[in-house]
């Protein structure tokens, strides 16, 4: 009897052993590049083994098959300019959230953030820094990445570098010694604080190439062309990179011939220099929902009045990029407005003037290049991770499509479901 048994056992073995499969059937599929009817996706494991028409990709007797009429199945999303730490700051404004709140409480704050994100399909994103709480978002990296919380994969900045003098909070007495929400370096010692950063598990670094810092408040570039190339190469020689929150031309045009990876905001954008960031595969992150969510705050009613210059000034900037051919990432700069809600930046990027093929690009494939994780995510063909979304509806006839998330799987594992099995 034994002998029966632990023959059964062997026979059985290979199936236990096996990785789960599933067998995946919406009407379309956007796989990071094109819409296609009729496509399905098979998964393995953590992986894509297969994507392709139904004819040409059969399930198998171990695989469970999942349904999703009407829906459309997409790569997981990318969101390139978060900020988990942050929320919106018409609950409590940024000087509070930074110099108040402990960073205990705001990496609680975080994990919800980072479960609402998920949620909405975001299956990664690149934070631009915790803003004040440290390497926080390093901790809920590896929190996410050992299963503690549910959330996305990310991609983190650390602390960000900003220059002396020229960040917040600010207007406070001289004789106190105020907390910034990045860490302030200048000159040689750029060096030293971009390595000590990397050492604290920063992925990228971000440095502020201007502020608003001038005569008069305005923004103004923060770094000369060397101190930004400093940083540059020394993130480089760590097979890291630079990006660069930059919204004046002068400080664009800086941090491109420094190296920038991506420009961050870039509200004032001219052609000029719109041309040198197409011309050096630059990538812009215009964030637009955090500019119109502000201006919100301050109690413009949009639809009943006219747009606020700061509004007028984005349409014009995202005009320019998109007549220059610059590659567009999507990055909202959600914090300002709410972890769960980035689709918001994908409805004012169409509203903007871009068509929703590239805005479904911009959100999966583009991203992911950016990231320099296209080997990984972005696009669904076989042997990429399977982070994958599911929507009702198509969101080519309208992208807020993108909010209707029915089914969310991340490294193969699904993270929410209202599909029909079989």
């Amino acid at each position: 009897m034994k002998s029966i048994f632990i023959q059964l056992v062997w026979l059985a073995l290979p199936l236990l052993l096996s990785a789960q499969q599933y067998y995946l059937q919406p009407d379309r599929v956007f796989d990071g590049h094109d819409m296609h009817e009729g496509w399905v996706v098979l998964v393995e494991g953590s992986r894509i083994v297969a994507a392709g028409p139904a004819s040409q990709v059969k399930t198998t007797p171990q695989a469970r098959i999942l349904k999703f009429p009407g829906g459309t199945l997409l790569p997981g999303l990318i969101e390139g300019h978060s900020h988990l730490f942050l929320y919106p700051y018409n609950i409590t404004d940024w000087d509070t959230q930074v110099l108040k709140e402990t960073d205990a409480y705001r990496t609680v704050r975080a994990t919800v953030h980072a479960r609402n994100t998920l949620m909405a399909g975001f299956t990664t994103v690149r934070d631009l820094g915790t803003e004040g709480a440290g390497y926080a978002d390093v901790a809920l990296k590896r929190a996410v990445n050992e299963g503690v919380v549910p959330g996305p994969r990310m991609v983190v900045a650390g602390r960000a570098i900003v220059a002396t003098g020229s960040y917040g909070p600010k207007g406070y007495d001289d004789d106190s010694e105020i907390m910034l929400g990045a860490e302030a370096a200048d000159g040689d010692d750029l060096i030293r604080v971009v390595r000590d950063q990397i050492g604290k598990g920063a992925d990228f670094i971000k440095v502020y190439a201007d502020y608003r810092w001038g005569p008069r408040g305005e923004d103004q570039p923060s770094f000369t062309l060397e101190e930004l190339k400093r940083v540059n190469e020394t993130a480089r020689s760590s097979g890291r990179y630079m990006v660069c929150h930059a919204k004046t031309a002068e400080a664009i045009r800086r941090a491109v011939l420094a190296g920038a990876e991506t420009i961050e905001h870039g509200d004032y954008l001219d052609e000029e220099t719109a041309r040198l960031m197409q011309q050096h595969g630059v990538v812009f992150f215009p964030t637009l929902a955090a500019v119109e969510s502000i201006q919100r705050y301050r109690g413009w009613r949009k639809g009943h009045e006219a747009d606020p210059p700061a509004v007028q000034q984005k349409k014009k900037s995202f005009k320019i990029a998109l007549d220059a051919g610059v590659t567009i990432g999507m990055g909202g700069d959600v914090g300002v407005f709410p972890h769960g809600e980035n689709v918001y930046e994908l409805e004012l990027m169409t509203e903007y003037g871009m068509p929703a093929l590239e805005a479904l690009r911009a959100v999966t494939s583009v991203n992911a290049r950016a990231l320099h994780m296209e080997n990984e995510i972005g696009s669904i063909k076989p042997g990429l991770l399977a982070d994958l979304v599911v929507v009702d509806g198509n969101p080519l006839t309208a992208i807020s499509r993108l909010r209707q998330v029915k089914w969310v799987m991340k490294n193969g594992v699904i993270c929410r479901n209202e599909a029909e099995t079989r």
